[in-house]
């Protein structure tokens, strides 16, 4: 009922930047939080970053001070501002989102993955 589209991945060198966007669109009655979530390849997946509409963000502790998550909540976007950006830092990002289908059911939304690559 909810796709989620993911855009702005790519490759960039230590200290970049990169900007990566999202939007949702399907049958929804609301959303009520985005984020981003990445997996480095044989690591687990991690929480990046999250914002809900009331406006309490969170940040991996890896990230804080280099990223920044702001929402369009009107538009079902949500944006990762990645800048400074480490070897560490790459990783498939994935977009999600918790949207209320109807008015007793919410669930837990996931875009395709975008790559995020930091290399010299």
């Amino acid at each position: 009922q909810v796709g989620l589209v993911e855009s702005g991945g790519g490759s960039v060198q230590p200290g970049g930047s990169l900007r990566l966007s999202c939007a949702a669109s399907g049958r929804f009655l609301r959303i009520s939080s985005m984020g981003w979530y990445r997996q480095a390849p044989g690591k687990q997946r991690e929480l990046v970053a999250s914002k809900t509409n009331g406006g309490t963000t969170t940040y991996a502790d890896s990230v804080k001070g280099r990223f920044t998550i702001s929402r369009d909540i009107g538009a079902n976007t949500v944006t990762l501002q990645m800048n400074s950006l480490k070897p560490e830092d790459t990783a498939v990002y994935y977009c999600t989102a918790m949207a209320l289908v109807t008015s007793l059911s919410e669930f837990d939304y996931w875009g395709q993955g975008t790559q995020v690559t930091v290399s010299s």
